[in-house]
């Protein structure tokens, strides 16, 4: 099938088909006389897996270890897991320090009396050193 195709069945398009395999996540595929790509059911799968793999917030630096591990029969699952478990903990890392800057801005927002008088309690704190720094 051309890139079209392989781009339709995997939900990936053909820029990004192209970039993954730029950048190694896709085996360039064969070529027809003239030149242009063809994909087959396998190329396809790996567009698929990259797609979910993507759409859970890996990164490709991630997605190369999972498809390396994905191609290898031999692989232990327990390898997996260690990946998936040091992703979570950098996804509540995250988690915890978006909540922190939403609670900021709540008590900023709460802060400001949001009429027309120009003082503004939420620049005067933007403008501040932040705590830590603070001397």
């Amino acid at each position: 099938m051309n890139i079209g195709a392989a781009a339709k069945q995997s939900g990936i398009s053909a820029k990004m088909i192209r970039y993954y395999e730029q950048v190694g996540l896709l085996q360039p595929p064969d070529r027809s006389d003239s030149g242009y790509r063809r994909y087959g059911p396998t190329d396809v799968q790996t567009l698929i897996f990259i797609r979910r793999a993507r759409d859970l917030g890996f990164s490709l630096e991630r997605i190369q270890t999972l498809l390396e591990l994905w191609r290898n029969r031999n692989r232990r699952s327990e390898d997996v897991k260690a990946l998936a478990q040091g992703y979570i903990r950098e996804l509540d890392t995250d988690i915890a320090r978006l909540v922190s800057i939403r609670n900021e801005l709540e008590r900023l927002a709460q802060c400001c009396g949001g009429d027309d008088s120009p003082e503004c309690p939420i620049l005067e704190d933007l403008a501040q050193p932040p705590a830590q720094i603070k001397q």
